[in-house]
């Protein structure tokens, strides 16, 4: 998807692809002040009003911010920060679009687990297993469902990826994870889920990599298939 897709062919496209381009290239740095308004324009080669849409447009997106009584400063650009958005997407989708949502948090998140199989630390490792202790300890779908949220993100952050970090706290917030895990706990899989996430503990802990990679898409396959089988149901 074309990010500033609805300001395409437009002045205020062009110079939001102009500013992005001096940050590409270095010429403004995260964390740096933009020119005024004026001086950007010039350099730009473009009107006050357009380049002020672009600097609005830019703040929107989270590459750029605000800061009062300061100035226009482009942002640390970190990852979590310009996926901000993808999670609204993430919390709103329904349907169809919720099964692609998760068909992509299956293909990262074994991809992650497989690199935390590698990577994780012991640490790390005791962290992980706290969480899957305090699930397996309780049958209260809430403390469930936290547990499960800060196991997950616990591995994904063992993997060392701040990118594939974000883009799964995107694809994995708990407004989303509670509107798939309410339907599908329903059906009695609390048994299921805490085999699978034992599997994926067990393949940390003998650090490998290739049987965390299988346990974690078995273990999100499980519920992408059930949410499946919803929709044909609705159908």
């Amino acid at each position: 998807m074309d990010e500033t897709a609805p300001y395409k062919g437009t002045v205020t496209q062009r110079g939001i692809e102009r500013i992005k381009q001096m940050i590409g290239e270095g010429r403004l740095e995260p964390g740096q002040r933009l020119p005024t308004e004026r001086d950007l324009a010039t350099q730009l080669g473009m009107s006050r009003s357009s380049v002020r849409e672009a600097i609005r447009a830019l703040t929107v997106l989270g590459v750029l911010e605000a800061r009062h009584g300061s100035g226009i400063y482009v942002t640390q650009l970190q990852a979590g920060d310009l996926l901000e958005t993808f999670g609204v997407v993430a919390d709103l989708s329904r349907g169809p679009r919720l099964v692609e949502l998760l068909e992509v948090r299956r293909v990262l998140e074994s991809t992650a687990t497989a690199l935390a199989a590698a990577r994780i630390t012991a640490e790390q490792l005791v962290d992980v297993g706290k969480h899957l202790t305090a699930m397996n300890a309780t049958d209260d779908p809430e403390e469930i469902l936290a547990h499960d949220l800060a196991f997950h993100r616990a591995i994904v952050a063992a993997a060392g990826n701040e990118t594939m970090t974000a883009i799964l706290d995107g694809l994995s917030s708990r407004t989303f994870r509670a509107r798939v895990w309410r339907g599908y706990q329903e059906e009695g899989a609390f048994a299921r889920t805490r085999r699978e996430h034992a599997a994926i503990h067990r393949a940390l802990a003998a650090r490998d990599p290739e049987a965390a990679r299988v346990a974690a898409a078995a273990h999100v396959g499980e519920v992408e298939e059930w949410l499946r089988t919803q929709l044909d149901g609705e159908g």
